[in-house]
């Protein structure tokens, strides 16, 4: 999964929903480590703004 800036609003939605911690929001981003991230999809069916999208 990767997070589009140019959409996302990090409101944090994703945060909650990911079940391997993967997902951070610093004070101007939200981020995705690809290391732990096990691409179950939660925070892309979550994400009002539609900013996650698969790895392509």
């Amino acid at each position: 999964m990767f997070i589009r800036k140019d959409l996302c609003d990090i409101c944090g939605s994703c945060v909650s929903v990911c079940p391997v911690d993967a997902i951070t929001i610093e004070e101007f981003n939200a981020e995705i480590d690809q290391n732990v991230c096990t691409e179950c999809g939660n925070c892309l069916i979550i994400c009002p703004a539609k900013a996650i999208e698969h790895k392509s």
